[in-house]
């Protein structure tokens, strides 16, 4: 599930925010510590308490991010003409479940699925309905967040429903492209611009737009977490990564303009100009030396 730009502008307010854990028990004290060392370590200071994972953590992470991947492989092995994507959700819940998982999106303030299904010219956060049938032609996104353990996933995929016009089928590759060519500029000491960068450059090579105010998140013992990685931005700028920090690179690319409006239920993000859009997610981990997909499909 992409996050909201606007949501982590600046600092946060009113003071130091309470860690997952519980006040006093371990699970804030190491994260209380991971953050300082984070400080420490690196000269630019921190707008916002970014976690920084252990290798045991990661371990978690990279377990439920298996889960999600399972289950969004075995979803899009599914999809074709008829069907609706309320059954897509149905699918994602029971797939989870089998999985011993928990779907991480439902109830997500509020969120009322345990997908997300955005077809055509939706960008993101589309809500799974019975009314929504796909048919020859379409592209969907499914994305799919899994809590397992005590830890989250996120991964999601532009599937092809049949046969597709040649420019959709583009548009859903290229997206791919920018998702691995911003995974690619992920390492130790490079910056949170650089991820947006290459985003940019790599979609706007093939003619494509990239939606800005939505974008990637910190993911670990909560399913968004700081910080926002943004997918339009500027190489060299914004925070420095580290090893250990754990997030999401999911670019949302678009035939026209990246201009977008969000319907009425308060969740649906569509283009302004009605034309098509594409996602691809993955959850990466920052290595010693580079970075680790932990949601690559087995």
């Amino acid at each position: 599930m992409a996050d909201e730009e606007s949501r982590l502008e600046g600092p946060p307010r009113g003071g130091p925010r309470e860690l997952e854990g519980g006040k006093g028990g371990k699970a804030e004290a190491g994260q209380i510590e991971n953050v300082l060392a984070l400080g420490r370590e690196l000269v630019d200071p921190l707008p916002v308490a970014i976690t920084v994972y252990s290798s045991a953590d990661i371990a978690g992470i990279r377990r439920a991010s298996k889960v999600a991947a399972a289950t969004l492989k075995e979803v899009g092995a599914r999809l074709r003409p008829g069907i609706t994507t309320a059954m897509i959700d149905r699918w994602v819940r029971e797939d989870t479940r089998l999985r011993g998982g928990k779907p991480s999106q439902l109830g997500y303030h509020g969120f009322p699925a345990s997908v997300c299904t955005s077809r055509n010219e939706v960008i993101c956060h589309g809500i799974p309905s019975e009314a929504v049938v796909l048919a020859e032609g379409d592209i969907v996104n499914v994305d799919v967040t899994t809590e397992f353990e005590g830890f989250h996933g996120d991964t999601s995929k532009t599937f092809l429903i049949g046969e597709v016009r040649p420019a959709a089928r583009r548009l859903v590759e290229v997206t791919q492209e920018a998702r691995d060519a911003g995974i690619a500029a992920v390492r130790p000491g490079a910056r949170l611009g650089d991820i947006g960068a290459a985003i940019v450059a790599c979609a706007r090579r093939s003619g494509f737009d990239v939606v800005a105010g939505y974008g990637g998140h910190g993911i670990g013992r909560k399913m968004h977490e700081d910080p926002h990685i943004s997918h339009v931005a500027r190489a060299g700028t914004g925070l420095r990564l580290r090893r250990g920090m754990c997030f999401t690179v999911e670019p949302m690319l678009t035939e026209g303009s990246a201009r977008h409006r969000l319907l009425g239920d308060g969740w649906t993000v569509v283009t302004a100009d009605g034309r098509w859009s594409a996602q691809c997610e993955h959850t990466v981990c920052v290595t010693e030396d580079g970075v680790e997909v932990l949601t690559c499909p087995e």
